[in-house]
């Protein structure tokens, strides 16, 4: 399975890279339900290309707090931080198609945000091959 890792030029929350992303694309990113594995949360977000009728997903490499931290909290909690291509941890977003028609070059990406997006090749035996098998 072939699918695109994304590195962010500098950090910024979801909203706005998304935001800069479907301002120059001729379709959108929404979000949608995240992908959970047990107590981690992945946020995602999917676009559909009209012209190819592909199904872009976009999924974080890093996961989200389940809940927030309150103020009045006696002590600080560590949020346990889970990557879903540990091996990778400075890829921020994993992209993949849930077609066969794999081509990220159709996706623009803001300059000075994002990087270009790197091919990458899963083995079936990985665990993200199986989890996205699974999901889609």
């Amino acid at each position: 399975m072939d699918i695109g890792l994304l590195r962010l030029a500098k950090k910024l929350p979801d909203h706005e890279i998304f935001f800069e992303i479907n301002k120059i694309n001729p379709f959108q990113f929404v979000r949608t339900d995240d992908l959970k594995i047990k107590q981690f949360c992945f946020t995602k977000f999917e676009g559909y290309h009209k012209e190819t009728k592909n199904c872009y997903s976009i999924v974080s490499n890093k996961s989200a707090p389940l809940r927030k931290k309150t103020d009045n909290e006696l002590f600080a909690q560590t949020e346990e931080i889970k990557f879903l291509m540990p091996k990778n941890k400075d890829v921020d977003y994993i992209i993949y198609a849930k077609d066969s028609f794999k081509d990220f070059s159709l996706i623009l990406l803001p300059e000075n945000i994002m990087f270009q997006i790197q091919d990458f090749s899963l083995q079936p035996n990985s665990e993200l091959y199986k989890l996205i098998n699974y999901y889609e």
